[in-house]
């Protein structure tokens, strides 16, 4: 092999392997930034999943006190604050 194809042959691979590079870069990205929307999305799911029970946990409460209430009136049982 003559030195100006060894220096052409360099040259390509040098081209060929920076392209490699810049792909294999832009994939590593991607897939972290896939990582990162997933891990969003699942936090999100589970805020929303504590919350409608923090809801439904409130109504319960409320439901329970208005029964106390009622059954305290009806004994003639004074509540205090």
């Amino acid at each position: 092999m003559s030195e100006d194809e060894f220096t052409k042959l360099y040259k390509f691979m040098q081209t060929e392997f920076k392209t490699i590079h810049e792909q294999l870069a832009n994939t590593a990205t991607k897939i972290e930034l896939n990582n990162l929307t997933n891990a969003i999305d699942a936090y999100a799911k589970q805020t929303e999943t504590y919350m409608q029970e923090m809801l439904a946990l409130g109504h319960k409460v409320d439901r329970l006190e208005q029964w106390i209430l009622k059954v305290a009136e009806a004994t003639g049982v004074k509540l205090s604050a």
